[in-house]
């Protein structure tokens, strides 16, 4: 899983941006070649905000307790789960994820 950050939201929101930078007050910085872009703040930390349950449904940083099983681990579930034949709801496969969804859901 991608994990999202404040410079991934700036690319998103300014896609003619092609670099930026943080400056030591948090400020993001955005360049179009050599020239400076103006950045939206509030902008960028409101769409980061929306966009974090990613973040946390992968566990990055330490965020979260409930997160995203190993990608091993998911296709071993979708394997028992397709021999028992519970390819739906039921199976292990999706109350594993759905677990996760239910904690961290889409804003």
């Amino acid at each position: 899983m991608r994990i999202v950050t404040k410079h991934e939201i700036v690319y998103q929101l300014y896609p003619e941006v092609t670099g930026c930078r943080t400056k030591e007050d948090g400020t993001i910085i955005g360049y179009k070649g050599q020239s400076e872009v103006s950045i939206d703040q509030d902008a960028v930390n409101a769409e980061f905000v929306k966009q974090e349950y990613k973040n946390k449904r992968a566990g990055v940083g330490g965020t979260t307790d409930t997160i995203y099983p190993e990608i091993g681990e998911q296709l071993d579930s979708l394997y028992k789960d397709i021999v028992a034949g519970k390819v739906d709801a039921t199976g292990e496969f999706a109350k594993a994820i759905k677990a996760t969804k239910d904690k961290y859901p889409k804003p």
